[in-house]
């Protein structure tokens, strides 16, 4: 009976979330595009395009069951979230540009959410057409992600004060939904879930890592600064679990525990390879910025 009640109240729980992503924005956000337009491309590239398709290489290479390589392609088409802003401050990225990419990613997932998860759902599973996310779903998808940012943003914008008083209890009302979610697959998948680690886990990994270097390795082999590469690099390594795993479990989106199993354990993983990340770019760019002192300038 409980488990039903968190199952059922899934997408008011993302709307939550949701809501707390627009608290944080404003329509400057948006517009902010202007200023980095090479950066944005670039990440949005890696997280609309380049990300689901090494996802996809990679559930193929491991092999992973169905549900499972469905749930990594939904991981795969999240957006960054909070997380990503947090670590993005941590270690001296442009959070800027992680705030106009989480804005931007949060009203393109509508679109690609489905695209990704029915193509996935089409290939990996026999009955993909009645699993997969189906396009006529998209208007529930856009009431639960787009509507609560929308609230979030008009308050921020028209009711500043309010919206500075909301901002602290809703992000740790979106912890605790994300602690229940995550506790619910975990609680769903019990007698299963040493075998979902064994298969998914590697994977996850690997998924991870590889998400951090390419959004920080495609930015800067586009000449983008270190500061706003840093920025991207975090922005699509670290995706917003959360709505990964209420998308998956929601009655009335995939309802599926096995789906959320990959975005439950990155949930868990992202957190150890963000501060290991951080930690070596940082020492990079120190090393870099010694180097360049270092070297003798001539004099004509």
């Amino acid at each position: 009976m409980g488990s039903a009640l968190i199952l059922t109240s899934l997408p008011f729980a993302l709307g939550i979330v949701m809501l707390g992503l627009g608290l944080s924005l404003t329509m400057d956000d948006f517009r902010r595009v202007s200023q980095h337009p090479k950066a944005a491309v670039v990440a949005l590239l890696c997280q609309v395009v380049l990300l689901p398709v090494i996802c996809f290489g990679l559930v193929l290479a491991f092999r992973l069951p169905p549900e499972l390589a469905v749930g990594m392609m939904l991981l795969a088409a999240s957006p960054g979230g909070p997380t990503a802003n947090l670590y993005s401050h941590l270690f001296g990225g442009n959070v800027a540009l992680n705030i106009t990419l989480t804005a931007i990613n949060s009203v393109l997932v509508v679109v690609t959410l489905p695209i990704v998860v029915n193509l996935s759902a089409g290939y990996f599973l026999p009955d993909g057409a009645a699993l997969g996310l189906q396009f006529d779903k998209v208007l529930q998808v856009f009431l639960i992600v787009i509507v609560p940012v929308a609230i979030g943003i008009l308050l921020r914008t028209r009711a500043p004060e309010l919206a500075r008083r909301l901002n602290r209890p809703v992000r740790a009302l979106s912890v605790v939904v994300l602690v229940v979610a995550i506790s619910a697959v975990l609680y769903a998948e019990r007698e299963n879930l040493a075998d979902y680690f064994v298969s998914v886990g590697l994977a996850v990994l690997v998924f991870n890592v590889v998400s951090l270097l390419v959004g920080y390795g495609a930015s800067r082999l586009a000449s983008v600064d270190h500061r706003a590469a840093t920025a991207a690099g975090f922005e699509i390594g670290i995706h917003n679990t959360a709505f990964t795993v209420t998308v998956a479990l929601s009655p009335a989106l995939l309802n599926n525990a096995e789906m959320a199993i990959p975005g439950a354990v990155y949930g868990i993983v992202m957190h150890f390879t963000a501060v290991t990340f951080g930690w070596l770019i940082t020492r990079r760019r120190g090393r870099e910025s010694t180097l360049s002192e270092q070297t003798p300038v001539e004099v004509g």
